[in-house]
């Protein structure tokens, strides 16, 4: 029996440096974003500055771990056998529900997964403990009062941090506009009040709270912490002037140090997220080996209402698990590159799409805004527009946002959570700094009318899964906890093993999506921080022709599938084909957006001559799916009825024609990919005798119908002859596609052929 339990702590230990790599990879978004995003400093600088707060805040930790210990649960009314059961069930639905947002790119809450997965398993324990015994009350059990005010405490961080990032914001630009050269007496105020902050956020709430202080210094800080933010304010002041004076960014300074703070705010507090339950669980396990290992369903575990502190050991190891996985961890990476791009100053490539709310919102806000623009004085309003002259930012090369936004959302998440660790509310840094970050991109108006309604979404779909991984939390982890109660020790070592076996096959995914990222990611991202339009406009040709030859290739490929799978009666690759091309399509809605955008960036003489022949191109790449999908649908819902078959017959007739439909379209792809036409005349000949003859199969073919007197093949011949036709009208999309893609790309070469 004994041997059982240390597997299971075992694997809880395991399962915590798991954690600690997915719990790091979606909270990293919290401290690393305002850097990153501004470009304070190189990505490498930035890893040092917020290791450096890790390993302070984790070895500086006081590691209590109240929350996990009796925080949810009243654990002197639960068994050991019982609060091991809640542990190992929290744990293994924490670690998944983590890893599967980190994998979709969507930052969400480790205080949030913790809580309502102890809360879930907890409750659903409960249940079934006051069903055994009726003397027993839901009070005894779960401490609902605590995790009620943790809940609300939670969510109205989001609506308090989204306001003020809003408010702070707007202030801090009419100050300080996009320039700031000009405002060295407020630059250097915004530097003493930044500092002195983040000095108190540090350390008086950070560093005076750990073990390592005596006492005596902890009094004495409590006692003149009016006097010392005074003395750090007034020094910090002089101190951001002298260093403008010697043309030092004051800003740069703040958000590095900022990052500092967060990144040790975190480790210091959150520490309790990754590894609270299983030191809770190895604390557990010690009580009862300590007692004589009793029965573990009588030995209770009153232990637990102590507070207790985390071996100094524990922490450090801890500390580096997570500076290890916040360097090399690639979703990390994707976690803040989902909160810049919300935030972005500039327009990008949006990651989200549009939704009926996000158009609301936009619409909404839009006519408050015109509202008060009819009743606000005129000069009042050119006033205030003339300080968010977007003209003016100088962003630096790569950069999404500047400094100004970059240290008030570290400042500001700062004293959030600094009133609410005074006030003693257990706020989610996560959705703290996100909001704030969202406020603030808001208030400087980064959300154009052309990109609101994207960027909106981003954050409504960002908010969703908040309230998503509550949900799925707090419902998983009670299915888990009732599954292994009942199921005893099979069902715990199943669920360990799935454990494992998800996380690996995530990886395993993650991994092998990582790698099929395509150049135009990289092409895009050129286009985007380049200045000079000619080599905006040089790229974009690139990566005009790669997405066409690209999509005349892969069109080839699917029209040979419906082909193919049509007469061999496979329904599972029409299936797929049915996939691919509504993956396609995504695909090329997302990378019309990325062209457009940047050829707005090219010269403006060039994009207009040339812009008919661009969007005739485009059109013709998404054609190309559209006409799949008449051949499709048809084709499929007769195999999948199981209908006659095409007859031998058909499929003779029409091999050589298909055979000639894809050298001509090979053709064409590797034309428009090398961007050498030489071919160009005779493809488009040739084509239209392709044409002229799919027009003499289908006169043979309609006249072969109406002579036809069999019925069962009337079906299969319609379908048939939507073949030869789409047949046709893919012939005429490559026609126009070739074109199009010889008038952009070589518009002064004489034109050889105008006849469509």
């Amino acid at each position: 029996m004994e041997t059982i339990y240390i597997v299971i702590v075992a694997f809880l230990l395991i399962l915590a440096v798991f954690d600690l790599f997915v719990g790091v990879s979606n909270d990293a978004v919290n401290f690393l974003q305002s850097a990153i995003g501004a470009k304070a400093a190189r990505f490498r600088t930035v890893l040092i500055v917020a290791s450096v707060g890790v390993a302070v805040g984790a070895m500086m930790s006081a590691g209590m771990m109240d929350v996990a210990r009796h925080g949810i649960m009243h654990p002197v009314n639960y068994s050991f056998h019982e609060v091991m059961v809640v542990f190992l069930a929290v744990m293994v639905t924490d670690v998944i529900i983590l890893d599967v947002f980190n994998t979709l790119g969507l930052p969400t809450s480790t205080t949030v997964s913790l809580v309502f997965d102890l809360l879930g398993g907890t409750f659903i324990l409960a249940l079934v403990k006051m069903a055994g015994d009726p003397t027993l009350a839901l009070s005894d059990l779960l401490n609902s009062d605590k995790a009620l005010s943790v809940i609300v405490a939670i969510f109205v961080s989001v609506a308090i941090a989204f306001v003020c990032g809003v408010l702070v914001q707007w202030l801090s630009r009419i100050i300080f506009t996009f320039r700031t050269k000009n405002h060295k007496v407020a630059e250097s105020v915004f530097g003493g009040i930044s500092f002195a902050i983040l000095a108190y956020f540090v350390f008086i709430k950070g560093l005076s709270k750990s073990p390592v202080f005596a006492t005596e210094a902890k009094v004495w800080i409590d006692a003149n912490t009016t006097m010392l933010l005074g003395a750090v304010f007034a020094a910090a002041t002089l101190l951001s002037y002298l260093l403008l004076l010697m043309r030092v960014s004051v800003f740069r300074l703040v958000v590095l140090m900022g990052t500092f703070a967060l990144a040790m705010a975190f480790a210091g507090n959150d520490l309790v997220n990754f590894i609270g339950v299983p030191l809770a669980g190895l604390s557990s396990y010690q009580d009862w080996v300590s007692h004589g290992a009793g029965n573990v369903d009588t030995f209770m575990m009153g232990s637990l209402m102590e507070s207790a502190k985390s071996p100094f050991l524990y922490l450090m190891i801890a500390g580096g698990v997570m500076i290890f996985a916040m360097a090399t961890s690639k979703k990390a990476q994707n976690v803040v590159k989902t909160s810049v791009d919300l935030s972005r100053q500039d327009e990008s490539d949006e990651m989200f799409g549009t939704s009926r709310a996000a158009r609301s919102i936009v619409r909404v806000t839009q006519e408050c805004g015109q509202f008060l623009v009819r009743y606000l004085p005129k000069g009042m309003m050119q006033r205030i527009d003339s300080r968010f002259n977007k003209e003016e930012v100088v962003l630096k090369d790569g950069a999404a946002f500047d400094m100004v936004r970059a240290a008030v959302n570290l400042v500001l998440a700062s004293v959030l959570i600094v009133i609410g660790t005074n006030f003693k509310l257990p706020l989610s840094t996560t959705y703290v700094t996100f909001m704030v970050a969202m406020g603030t991109s808001l208030a400087d108006r980064a959300w154009s009318r052309e990109s609101a309604v994207f960027r909106v979404t981003g954050v409504l779909s960002v908010i969703g899964g908040w309230f998503v991984t509550a949900g799925v939390a707090f419902a998983t982890c009670a299915l888990v906890c009732l599954t292994i109660y009942f199921g005893g020790f099979i069902a715990m070592f199943a669920f360990m093993a799935l454990a494992v076996f998800l996380l690996i096959r995530s990886n395993i995914q993650y991994a092998r999506k990582a790698k099929k990222a395509s150049p135009e990611d990289a092409s895009f991202k050129l286009m985007m921080r380049s200045r000079d339009p000619e080599i905006v406009w040089d790229v974009l040709c690139k990566h005009v022709s790669r997405t066409q030859s690209g999509t005349c290739e892969f069109a080839l490929d699917q029209y040979n599938d419906i082909v193919e799978s049509f007469s061999d009666q496979n329904l599972r690759g029409l299936r797929r084909v049915h996939r691919a091309l509504n993956d396609k399509l995504d695909e090329l809605t997302k990378i019309r957006r990325r062209e457009f955008l940047a050829l707005r960036r090219s010269p403006s003489q060039i994009s207009l001559e040339r812009n008919t022949w661009f969007h005739l191109g485009f059109n013709s790449n998404q054609q190309y799916i559209y006409c799949l999908k008449r051949m499709l649908d048809p084709a499929k819902e007769h195999v999948d009825n199981n209908f006659t078959p095409l007859p031998q017959s058909y499929r003779d007739e029409f091999e050589p024609m298909r055979q000639r439909i894809n050298d001509l379209m090979k053709t064409t792809a590797q034309m428009l990919d090398t961007r050498r036409f030489d071919r160009y005349r005779e493809t488009m000949l040739e084509a239209d005798s392709c044409k002229n003859t799919l027009s003499v199969y289908r006169k043979r073919h309609i006249d072969r119908m109406q002579r036809s007197t069999n019925s069962a093949e009337y079906k299969v011949s319609l379908i048939y002859l939507n073949i030869l036709q789409e047949s046709q009208e893919l012939l005429s999309i490559m026609r126009h596609q070739l074109r199009a893609g010889k008038k952009l790309l070589k518009p002064d070469e004489e034109e050889v052929l105008v006849d469509f």
